[in-house]
């Protein structure tokens, strides 16, 4: 038993490690390597989406103070997108504790397809912004709601749509767009941890391992960041979404009635 603690115990830090450079790197909470993680060492996909967004509040936290320092955060279109990311990750939570695992298995697979060619098609421009008026602040905020249901549902902290969204739609540079995505995601993080948790679904030890460590690393991210070029940024991430994508088809099979990796697994 000692020696199953602490595999866990190690895998939490490396888990905390990488996903706080992720975070920093693509504007990201984490939720993409932490939600997998979290399975894998015994957590169901529920708890594992509910406890890994109780980990991206302090992942964000030190992003947001690393980007705000360059100067690379909007903050009235962050308080928009957070306006509807807070109502929307109610909506998420309450999802999470009602739909079935095997269809949170394979809507986590579609996801990482959806984002996958959002990169691939779109490279942002580093010196471009955010032009605000009342039709943008609306779309912001309606893309907030749907940010925040995947953020509850998931367990991510909505980044990997955010990002290439406010890129894409709003004209926000990358460093922007991931410094305001990290700035918007804090406060739904926060709001869909509190509603996890009047549910039973946090694991407030796992949560906290990987919050502190990716919280010391994530500063080394954003630095790496501006290091590298936008295209170059974009490919990374698809690069790494796409090993995500190969693990959360494995393991959406694995529960999917009527596979044959399936019966294997349950023998």
């Amino acid at each position: 038993m000692r020696n199953i603690n602490v595999r866990v115990t190690v895998t939490l830090l490396v888990v905390g490690v990488v996903s706080g450079l992720l975070s920093g790197l693509f504007g990201i909470g984490g939720g993409t390597v932490i939600v997998p993680a979290l399975v894998l060492v015994g957590l169901t996909q529920r708890q594992a989406a509910a406890t890994s967004l109780a980990a991206i509040v302090p992942t964000s936290i030190s992003g947001v103070v690393s980007y705000a320092t360059a100067g690379d955060v909007d903050w009235i279109a962050a308080l928009l997108l957070a306006c509807g990311m807070v109502a929307g990750s109610q909506i998420g939570s309450w999802l999470l504790s009602r739909l079935p695992e095997v269809f949170l298995r394979w809507f986590y697979a579609a996801f990482l397809v959806f984002v996958i060619v959002s990169q691939l098609v779109f490279t942002p421009q580093r010196d471009s912004a955010i032009h605000l008026h009342v039709v943008t602040g609306i779309l912001l905020v309606a893309l907030g709601v749907v940010i925040g249901i995947l953020s509850g549902l998931l367990g991510i902290g909505g980044g990997a749509v955010a990002v290439p969204s406010l890129s894409l739609l709003f004209g926000a540079s990358d460093l922007i767009a991931r410094g305001t995505s990290l700035l918007a995601m804090f406060p739904s993080a926060i709001a869909g941890t509190a509603a996890n948790w009047r549910r039973g679904l946090v694991h407030l030890k796992h949560g906290l391992i990987i919050g502190v460590c990716a919280a010391v690393t994530a500063p080394l991210g954003t630095m790496l960041a501006g290091m590298i070029t936008p295209r170059m940024g974009a490919n990374l991430f698809v690069a790494y979404l796409a090993v995500l994508f190969v693990r959360s088809v494995w393991t959406a099979l694995k529960v999917t009635p009527g596979t044959n990796i399936s019966k294997v697994h349950d023998r």
